[in-house]
């Protein structure tokens, strides 16, 4: 009987996460006229992609998925490079001031972004990389990498040494034993990490706002952000940039999510 509660709670539950997806996809298969002729809760009379392509092609919603897939694939792979090596050091290598370092990437990664964006800004101004994605990779690495280091430290804080005592007897220096024995002992949590921030990079819009002020270079957020704010669009096509914002990020998260699981469970279970 208790497993069959806690199954109803659970489809109870994806069906209140569900429910706005799909109504956000019902608004944007209609056409304006079915829109004004019933209610947001109805269904479509039938499907009308014209929205869908009006939008696509007034942002250039192509060119944006690629702006966005470019930082966010950078930033992942770059931060858990960082990451690695930061952690390395930091929890193999046992390095002096070991506590204050990571008492620093964690003060680092919990500093509001509005914090961050004057002192930010006049640095990319300075060194020409202003308006760049390159500055945006850069910003998003660093904070990426500073949560990454406090996370892998801690795990490879805990990395069996008797492994690394072997590896150096065989005569493995410290750069082939970070590479061929421990990246790929902690592959599991090296690529949740790698899925966590391309998620959050993909759904950051507060800097690329500031810093991507050309629309050749903007994100998907922030197109979907500025143009919803200019007022110019009826509710299907604001229905339609909804839901052209949120597939990428599901379609991501259902490819991966089994080496995310796997990732996780392996963490539990050491």
């Amino acid at each position: 009987m208790r497993r069959y509660s806690v199954l109803f709670a659970l489809v109870v539950l994806a069906v209140v996460m569900l429910f706005p997806f799909v109504i956000v996809t019902f608004n944007a298969l209609k056409s304006p006229a079915d829109y004004a002729s019933g209610t947001p809760l109805s269904l479509p009379k039938g499907l009308y992609f014209q929205s869908i392509v009006d939008f696509w092609n007034r942002v250039d919603f192509g060119g944006k998925l690629w702006n966005s897939f470019v930082i966010s694939a950078t930033v992942a792979v770059a931060a858990v490079v960082l990451s690695v090596l930061n952690a390395y050091a930091l929890g193999i290598g046992r390095v002096r001031g070991r506590l204050w370092i990571l008492v620093l990437f964690l003060v680092g990664n919990t500093l509001p972004q509005e914090a961050l964006v004057y002192p930010l800004y006049y640095l990319s101004k300075e060194v020409g990389l202003y308006d760049s994605k390159l500055a945006v990779i850069l910003i998003f690495t660093v904070i990426q990498a500073a949560f990454g280091t406090y996370l892998l430290s801690a795990v490879l804080g805990q990395f069996p040494g008797e492994i690394l005592e072997a590896a150096h007897i065989d005569g493995a220096g410290r750069w082939r034993a970070l590479w061929r024995i421990v990246v790929p002992i902690s592959r599991p949590t090296l690529s949740v990490l790698l899925i966590f921030f391309f998620i959050w990079t993909w759904n950051e819009f507060f800097l690329p706002l500031i810093f991507l002020i050309s629309n050749d270079n903007q994100t998907v957020p922030v197109a979907l952000g500025v143009l919803q704010g200019e007022k110019l669009m009826d509710a299907t096509t604001s229905s339609a940039s909804a839901l052209l914002g949120i597939i990428p990020a599901v379609a991501f998260f259902l490819i991966f999510q089994r080496t995310l699981t796997r990732g996780v469970t392996v963490g539990a279970i050491k």
